[in-house]
């Protein structure tokens, strides 16, 4: 089965940095791009950072662009998220997802999500 698990959350002052990791299973971890979303109490779900299958591509959302970094290792079936400069207003739960196409089966895996508090 296909599992996601995230880690690496915590509180942090504003200013400060943290490293969040999703260990993927159950998938050809290779052959997928990996995503970052990030939903705060009472906000939808936010698409963070992607990054493609080989590592070759990244995207971002413009509130976070300088300041965080979508990193792969394949060899590991693990995508992290590199945090600087955070904000309060980064301030989320954050999921690591996958969008899988098996034949005609199309959909998207979630992980439990891992909790990022910024506040002094």
């Amino acid at each position: 089965q296909v599992q996601l698990v995230e880690s690496g959350g915590g509180l942090v002052q504003p200013g400060g940095s943290l490293r969040l990791s999703c260990a993927a299973s159950g998938f050809t971890f290779s052959n997928f791009a990996m995503s970052w979303y990030r939903q705060a109490p009472g906000k939808e779900r936010e698409l963070v950072a992607t990054i493609t299958s080989a590592g070759g591509s990244t995207n971002y959302v413009d509130s976070v662009k300088g300041r965080f970094t979508i990193s792969r290792d394949n060899a590991k079936n693990t995508v992290y998220l590199q945090m600087n400069s955070l904000k309060p207003e980064d301030t989320a739960v954050y999921y690591c997802n996958v969008h899988i196409t098996k034949w005609t089966l199309k959909r998207d895996y979630w992980g439990q999500g891992t909790q990022v508090t910024v506040s002094s």
